[in-house]
C-alpha cells in the first residue's frame, strides 16, 4: 500500500556523468523486495518522479538517479538537510526465493543498475553465487562496479565504445557466462535482447509513469495475459509472460 512520507536528505553526491546518489533519512521498513520504487514530489512540477530503490535500512533509503530533464536537474541541486515529499510502497520488486540454487546472473543497463544492488546484497546473504554484467555507454558513465565486487559478486563491465571493460553490449558478455537464471533491469531494447537469449528470468521495466499507483494507465505494456500496468503489476515481470512485438 502506498504511503506519503517526508524524508530528509543526508547526501546528494555525483557518482558518474549526470548520475547522483541520494541518501535519505526516513522509513525504509516498507521495502519488502529489491526492485521497488518511490515517487518523488518536486516544487513546481505536476508529476512526481519515479526512482528505484538502490539500497535500504530500517531508517534510510539510497536512490541513484540520472539527470535527464528539469525535474532531475532540480533534484541534483538539492542539499543535505532539505526534505522531500515521497510516495513509498510502490512496485512489486524482484521475487527472491531462499535457496534459489541456481547460477544467477544480474544484468543492468545504465540507471537500471541501482535496483540490482539491493538484490545482489540479498542473494549474497543467502549464499548464492552471483555474476553481474553492468552495461554503460562509456567509461564516464560507469558507477557501482566496486560496490558490486565488494559484495562478492563476479562483476563484468561493458561499455558501448569499449572505453572501459568489454566493448559492445551486455548480451555480448552474457554469451561468455554460464548461468541458469537472470534478473535484468534497463532500457527496453536491452531487456528485449536479454529476453531473446532464451533463459528464464525476471525483467524490471523503466516505463514512464504518471501517477505511480495504477490510476492513470499511462505505463501499460503488453504481456501474454494482456496489458499490465508497470507501476502496480510491475515493474518486474517474469520472462515467460513478457511479450516483445517487432
Amino acid at each position: 500500500m502506498e504511503k506519503r512520507s517526508l524524508y530528509t536528505i543526508t547526501e546528494n553526491a555525483p557518482l558518474a556523468q549526470d548520475v547522483f546518489r541520494l541518501r535519505l533519512a526516513g522509513d525504509g521498513g516498507w521495502v519488502q523486495r529489491p526492485g521497488q520504487f518511490v515517487n518523488i514530489a518536486l516544487a513546481g512540477k505536476y508529476l512526481r518522479r519515479p526512482i528505484s530503490v538502490c539500497d535500504w535500512t530500517a531508517d534510510s533509503l539510497t536512490l541513484i538517479y540520472k539527470v535527464v530533464g528539469s525535474g532531475t536537474a532540480q533534484m541534483a541541486a538539492m542539499k543535505a538537510g532539505e526534505t522531500l515529499d515521497i510516495l513509498t510502497g510502490l512496485g512489486n520488486g524482484f521475487a527472491v526465493q531462499p535457496a534459489l540454487g541456481k547460477n544467477i546472473l544480474l544484468v543492468g543497463g545504465g540507471v537500471g543498475v541501482p535496483p540490482l544492488y539491493g538484490l545482489a546484497r540479498l542473494l549474497r546473504r543467502q549464499g548464492e553465487r552471483v555474476q553481474c554484467v553492468l552495461g554503460f555507454r562509456s567509461a564516464c558513465d560507469v558507477f557501482y562496479e566496486e560496490e558490486f565486487s565488494a559484495l562478492g559478486c563476479e562483476t563484468h563491465v561493458v561499455t558501448n565504445d569499449g572505453s572501459r571493460g568489454a566493448a559492445g553490449f551486455v548480451t555480448d558478455v552474457m554469451k561468455t557466462l554460464d548461468y541458469d537464471y537472470y534478473f535484468a533491469c534497463g532500457p527496453q531494447p536491452m531487456l528485449k535482447a536479454v529476453h531473446g537469449a532464451g533463459k528464464r528470468g525476471q525483467l524490471s521495466f523503466e516505463e514512464r509513469m504518471g501517477c505511480g499507483f495504477g490510476a492513470c494507465m499511462g505505463c501499460s505494456c503488453q504481456t501474454l495475459a494482456g496489458n499490465k500496468r508497470i507501476c502496480v503489476d510491475g515493474p518486474v515481470l517474469l520472462s515467460e509472460e513478457v511479450r516483445f512485438d517487432g
